[in-house]
């Protein structure tokens, strides 16, 4: 009897965040309102760029003549915006090195900083990407917001329990709760990151250092016909070397067996053949 009485009203807590979530809404509504007045139209702006959420992505390809010190250069330039270096990957050669660093800048500098890393060399290729992301972030605030007030009536009905199934009860759903709020808030911590701070890939070129054509690769059919030829091509290579390794024990080994077993059969049908018997002679009759 106690544990259905203690269902209800947990289920009642679980639905009821939502109307909770909503009165919660309208007090810090109300509470606003007196400071800022009529401020409806003041949050519709959101068509402006300064007032959206936006991830910016870019990658620049410069050569150089010395990548070690256009790689400094590069970092100095992160450093003074306000970022750093989120990854530094390099290969030496002889005027064929490369640097591949990876900047997180804050984004109203994203612009100017990519525009002065295009000045130290000479750019090969520019790729920018931008992603809105404003409708999640809201959505993400709303799911908060609603994911809080449920997670203060199951502790409101908590403190309630009067047996302890209802305790252990209570308690099982007050932790899913708050794992799921905290779920919502890394999303919310991941894309706030993401907006305040943009990421440049910056690759760095030696005088004679080539580029990778692996993102030129056609897709759909002939990407999967030319990926299928490649693979064919790349197990009769296998197979060719297994068998080039293979030959010298079957020339050692195989001939000298074909020999004795050619002999072997030799002797067995030697041994095989029927004895033939001259036939007696008729006796001669005299006269």
């Amino acid at each position: 009897m106690s544990q259905e009485t203690a269902a209800q009203p947990a289920m009642g807590g679980a639905e009821g965040g939502a109307p909770m979530a909503d009165k919660a809404a309208e007090q810090a509504g109300g509470g606003a309102a007196p400071n800022q007045g009529k401020d409806t139209t003041a949050q519709a702006p959101d068509l402006r760029i300064d007032q959206r959420s936006i991830i910016y992505t870019g990658s620049i390809t410069i050569r150089v003549d010395n990548v070690t010190d256009n790689a400094a250069k590069v970092t100095g330039i992160a450093a003074g915006a306000g970022g750093f270096v989120g990854g530094d990957e390099r290969h030496s050669g002889d005027g064929s090195s490369t640097a591949t660093i990876k900047l997180r800048i804050p984004a109203d500098k994203f612009s100017t900083v990519i525009d002065q890393i295009a000045g130290i060399g000479n750019e090969e290729n520019r790729g920018i990407n931008t992603e809105d992301v404003t409708e999640a972030i809201v959505d993400l605030d709303a799911r908060i917001e609603v994911q809080k007030a449920r997670v203060e009536s199951g502790k409101r009905l908590l403190a309630e329990a009067k047996s302890l199934d209802d305790l252990v009860m209570l308690e099982r759903e007050v932790a899913t709760r708050e794992s799921d709020l905290a779920s919502l808030e890394a999303k919310k911590r991941r894309l706030s990151d993401l907006t305040s701070l943009s990421t440049i890939t910056v690759i760095l070129l030696g005088p004679n250092a080539t580029v990778s054509d692996d993102g030129d690769d056609p897709a759909g059919f002939l990407g999967g016909l030319a990926n299928g030829w490649n693979a064919l091509v790349a197990s009769l290579g296998v197979l060719l070397t297994v068998l080039g390794a293979l030959l010298p024990w079957v020339i050692a080994f195989g001939v000298p067996a074909w020999a004795i077993l050619q002999l072997v059969r030799r002797y067995r049908r030697r041994d095989n053949l029927p004895v033939v018997t001259p036939a007696a002679e008729a006796p001669t009759s005299t006269p």
